[in-house]
C-alpha cells in the first residue's frame, strides 16, 4: 500500500465521522457559505503567479514548521504579492485543520485554496463553508468521471478547481471546465521530483489552459526554469515554510522575481 492509499483510506474515515456530526444543511447555514468566491484563475493571470502555501508538515519531510501562525504567514504572502494562498486542511498527515482557513479568511483578500484529498461531495460543501475559493482535485485519487462531476459541483457552489496531474495517463482527467491544471513535480507514490518531466507534460496541455507547477521548487533557479518554459502559476510551500520566518522568506523571494 502506497502513502497515497493510506491517506485516502484515512480520509474516508474522517469524512464518515464529519457527516455524522454536521449535515450538509448545517454547512450551508454557516457564515461564509453565501460569500462570493475570489478567482484564482484571474489572480494568477494578473499577479506573480505564486500560490504560497501554509503547511506544517508532510509525509515525506515530517515536521516542517510548527511554530508560526496562519494569519502571520498568510498576511505576508498577500502583502508581498502572492496570487493566492494554499492551506492544508488534512490533519493526520499534514498537520492541517479547517480552523487554519477560518483564522485568516476575514483578513485575506486573495483567493484561498483548500488543499486536501477531495474524494466525496461532502467536502465541497465543507470547503465553501470555511471560506475557501478553490479546491484541489488530485487525478491519482479520482476517475475522469469523478473529476467531471466534482468540477460541476464546485462551480455550482462558486468554487474554482485546480486539477493536479503527474502522468500522461492522467491527462484523460482534464475537461474543458477545469479552471487551472497543476502538474506535480513530485510523484505522490515515491515522492521523487522531476522538473523536466513536468515541462514535458505541460506541453501536452491545450495552450490556453493555465498551468501551475506544484511542489519540489527548492531554489530560485527552479522557479525561473519553470517560468521560462511557460508555467503560469507556482504552488510553493516548503520553500518558505522551512524557514523560521516564512513571511520574511517570501518577502526576500518576491524581491528576486
Amino acid at each position: 500500500m502506497t502513502i497515497l492509499d493510506t491517506i485516502i483510506q484515512r480520509k474516508k474515515e474522517e469524512i464518515a465521522a464529519a457527516k455524522s456530526e454536521t449535515t450538509v444543511e448545517q454547512l450551508k447555514d454557516t457564515a461564509f457559505f453565501e460569500r462570493n468566491c475570489l478567482s484564482l484563475q484571474q489572480s494568477v493571470k494578473n499577479k506573480s503567479g505564486i500560490i504560497a502555501e501554509f503547511k506544517r508538515q508532510s509525509p515525506s519531510k515530517g515536521v516542517i514548521n510548527n511554530s508560526v501562525q496562519p494569519l502571520d504567514v498568510a498576511s505576508a504572502y498577500e502583502k508581498f504579492g502572492a496570487s493566492g494562498i494554499s492551506i492544508l486542511t488534512d490533519r493526520d498527515f499534514f498537520g492541517g485543520d479547517f480552523s487554519d482557513i477560518l483564522k485568516v479568511r476575514n483578513d485575506i483578500h486573495i483567493p484561498i485554496l483548500r488543499k486536501d484529498f477531495m474524494i466525496d461531495e461532502y467536502q465541497f460543501y465543507e470547503a465553501k463553508s470555511i471560506g475557501a475559493d478553490v479546491v484541489l482535485l488530485i487525478a491519482s485519487c479520482l476517475s475522469p468521471d469523478q473529476v467531471q462531476e466534482f468540477t460541476e459541483l464546485a462551480h455550482e457552489l462558486g468554487l474554482e478547481v485546480l486539477l493536479e496531474i503527474h502522468t500522461e495517463e492522467e491527462l484523460k482527467h482534464f475537461n474543458s471546465k477545469i479552471d487551472l491544471v497543476g502538474i506535480n513535480n513530485r510523484n505522490l507514490k515515491d515522492f521523487k521530483v522531476d522538473l523536466q518531466h513536468s515541462v514535458q507534460l505541460k506541453n501536452l496541455l491545450p495552450k490556453e489552459v493555465l498551468s501551475v507547477a506544484e511542489s519540489g521548487i527548492y531554489h530560485i533557479d527552479d522557479f525561473f526554469y519553470l517560468k521560462e518554459r511557460g508555467f503560469d502559476g507556482f504552488l510553493m510551500g516548503e520553500y518558505f515554510m522551512k524557514n523560521a520566518d516564512p513571511a520574511q522568506a517570501f518577502q526576500e523571494f518576491s524581491l528576486q522575481i
